[in-house]
């Protein structure tokens, strides 16, 4: 096992920095907090032209036919910039799944428009409980012999407001194991019975409260098999996982490297702060975090890659995001002192997404205890 970049990542991960920096500033993040979209279309045309989009896609669907690892390097520079948009919702909880369990014509209908940044794509899978759970889907999908009617509301669906599709989960049945009976169905958001209202966040993020009414879907919208939805939802739950947890890692090795810069420029009794004990052991503290996480991310990442069982180092990854994002967002700022409180600096940025990151797909309770379950507790 060798978590040493290759030639191409290493060209991906410094043309992604440099990009990020100059396309995407903190000053334009902030700005973009406010924006009703909550993303520039000018970057995300600029990252079709790279490539972006169908960075894994093979290259009948417009893609580059790059793999796993490549897209947890570009999300984990993503994170790094915290640049606010909807790839993550498109590509690693859409497209994947697209790509896995889609059919062929499938695959090149959606897939080649994404490649394309030609449609904008979100997961509707969360109620009001907001828990990742199977038992919580209550949306309702009928079949009228014609379509699937759906009727219900989803809740913290990122992006929801500026996509073209959804894949949204439903209850089309109750079978005899507990994960059977949800179907996901592929839904036009300009369709007759949806309606999208923006859900107000400090992470200024996108989520959206979505309702179904007596919306339409034909047999030819189901991803994957009827009844069987949540298999895909599990496929795609340890990619997007471990995808959400690199672009945490970007942003915990940013907040670092911030804190760090400014231990050693900031003087106090006529000498850097960093030169106090105190300072240099949270540094360190800090350190140590944010390099266990880029462990973690990086080892779930390449046992998916090859095809091994992740699922408990896919959790406990989930889990390590979520302690080490807030922790060492606040130990920044307790360096920084008063000014890091402030809405200026940039290292508020990255603490107002710490809650935001923690809920998506599990919060770290439900890892803590998948992680429990892996060596039978």
């Amino acid at each position: 096992m060798d978590f040493d970049l290759n030639e191409q990542q290493n060209m991906l991960k410094t043309m992604a920095h440099d990009f990020l920096i100059n396309e995407c500033p903190k000053t334009r993040v902030r700005e973009l907090e406010k924006d009703a979209k909550g993303y520039d279309t000018s970057i995300w045309s600029k990252m079709v032209e790279l490539g972006w989009l169908g960075l894994i896609f093979p290259e009948q669907y417009n893609g580059t036919g790059a793999d796993f690892l490549d897209l947890v390097v570009l999300m984990e520079e993503m994170g790094r910039n915290i640049l606010p948009g909807p790839f993550f919702s498109t590509v690693a909880l859409c497209a994947l799944p697209i790509l896995k369990f889609g059919t062929e014509t499938q695959r090149r209908k959606y897939l080649v428009p994404i490649a394309d940044g030609k449609n904008i794509w979100s997961l509707a899978l969360s109620e009001k409980s907001g828990k990742f759970e199977v038992s919580d889907i209550n949306t309702v999908a009928s079949f009228d012999d014609k379509h699937y009617v759906i009727n219900g509301e989803k809740w913290f669906v990122p992006f929801a407001h500026v996509a073209d599709y959804l894949i949204v989960a439903c209850r089309t049945g109750r079978l005899k194991s507990a994960d059977e009976g949800i179907t996901l169905l592929i839904v036009r958001t300009k369709s007759r019975g949806v309606t999208i209202n923006v859900i107000p966040s400090i992470a200024g993020d996108g989520l959206c409260r979505v309702r179904f009414k007596n919306v339409k879907a034909g047999r030819l919208d189901v991803l994957g098999k009827v009844g069987k939805g949540w298999k895909v939802i599990n496929y795609l739950a340890q990619r997007a996982t471990v995808l959400k947890c690199a672009e945490v890692s970007g942003a915990c090795q940013a907040v670092l490297d911030m804190t760090q810069a400014y231990a050693k420029d900031r003087k106090q009794f006529d000498k850097p702060i960093g030169a106090f004990m105190a300072i240099q052991h949270k540094l360190v503290d800090m350190l140590t975090d944010v390099e266990g996480l880029q462990y973690m991310v990086y080892y779930s990442a390449w046992l998916l890659s090859t095809g091994a069982k992740a699922d408990m180092y896919v959790s406990m990854a989930k889990a390590k995001a979520n302690d080490v994002y807030q922790r060492v967002c606040i130990d920044g700022i307790k360096i920084h002192g008063a000014i890091g409180f402030t809405l200026d600096h940039d290292i508020g940025c990255y603490f107002r997404r710490v809650k935001a990151a923690e809920f998506v797909l599990g919060d770290t309770d439900m890892h803590l205890d998948k992680v429990a379950a892996g060596i039978g507790l």
